[in-house]
């Protein structure tokens, strides 16, 4: 059976993350969780699924988090991919 799920490290730069789920966004729960993930690391990862066809990863849960992780200067972040239909 073929491995549905792992974890890589990926460039935060390699993530697209889709409009849909960017119109999300709040700015308030991105402050929030930065602090959350200086206190206590990144507890769950980000999950990720791989458009091939466009060699990059698309964002599929995680955009506070992710957002987050970029407003503390990170470059990389620990992502979980999973396959998941487009929306």
């Amino acid at each position: 059976m073929a491995e549905l799920m792992r974890t890589v490290t990926v460039k935060l730069a390699d993530i697209y993350v889709p409009t849909k789920l960017a119109k999300t966004l709040e700015a308030g729960k991105v402050e929030s969780r930065a602090e959350d993930i200086l206190e206590h690391g990144l507890e769950t990862p980000v999950q990720l699924r791989r458009d091939e066809a466009r060699d990059r990863y698309v964002l599929v849960a995680g955009l506070h988090r992710l957002e987050a992780l970029r407003s503390l200067g990170e470059d990389t972040v620990e992502a979980l991919i999973v396959h998941a239909r487009r929306r």
